[in-house]
């Protein structure tokens, strides 16, 4: 393998790591364009879309561009990964690392677990649920059931994506389950406030990071890439509300 294919094998997947776990388009483009450009490769042009990234650069004035693309498939939040793969960026383009080693770093974050246990990740889901229950009018009285349903969608979100492959039928699935979770534990007397509780169970579920990309991807004027972000959350907040909606009409 010549060095143009080992430079742009770590720059696309230091793309693909960066735009798996939720940084913006442009943040990707200007990462990977400056990571070409300094191992010493001119006329370095990036296009990245929420499903793909395309480079391609000169390997010296006359001779043909090379070019390649990765597809992205999967899309969730992590944002220490992106933390990693900038400060790998920062180290490669300051010449402080060589190709095989920004390669080893970033071969070694793509496979590195998420940061925190599974279990932790729910029970701060519940904290989350719980808080916001309390700060849109619930009482105390209402903090322990949307804690519980909270942890339910959290729970359920994780399990259905893993079976199902499909993240808005998970999200519809988690969304139902922390309703119908909400409904019940109102039904035997444990809470009060059935609206503070279910908007508590779903906070975990809201598409904070899609909805923040897609407005700082349009600012930024990444309009194709920030109309499918926004697009994304949009249809997570329809698949919210729809398994909202289903548990309400066949529970009260």
């Amino acid at each position: 393998m010549n060095a143009a294919d080992e430079v742009m094998d770590i720059c696309l997947l230091a793309g693909e790591i960066m735009l798996t776990y939720g940084a913006e388009t442009y943040r990707v483009e200007e990462t990977l364009e400056r990571m070409a450009r300094a191992a010493g490769f001119t006329n370095v042009h990036c296009f990245t879309t929420t499903t793909g990234i395309f480079l391609s650069f000169e390997e010296r004035k006359g001779k043909e561009d090379l070019m390649q693309m990765v597809r992205i498939d999967d899309r969730m939040q992590d944002l220490n990964k992106v933390t990693e793969v900038n400060q790998v960026s920062r180290e490669f383009t300051s010449g402080e690392l060589s190709v095989e080693e920004a390669h080893e770093r970033l071969e070694s974050i793509y496979h590195s677990p998420v940061n925190y246990p599974i279990w932790l990740i729910h029970l701060a889901a519940g904290v989350a649920g719980s808080g916001f229950s309390y700060l849109f009018g619930g009482g105390l009285g209402d903090l322990l059931p949307a804690f519980i349903a909270a942890i339910a969608a959290s729970v359920a979100l994780v399990e259905f994506e893993r079976y199902l492959k499909v993240r808005f039928a998970a999200e519809l699935a988690a969304a139902f389950l922390g309703g119908s979770a909400a409904i019940f534990l109102v039904f035997i007397g444990l809470g009060f406030n059935l609206d503070q509780i279910i908007i508590g169970s779903l906070m975990p579920l809201v598409p904070g990071v899609p909805l923040t990309n897609a407005v700082r991807d349009l600012l930024s004027g990444d309009l194709l890439a920030g109309m499918s972000r926004g697009v994304e959350a949009l249809m997570t907040s329809l698949s919210i509300a729809s398994g909202i909606a289903l548990s309400i009409s066949l529970f009260i």
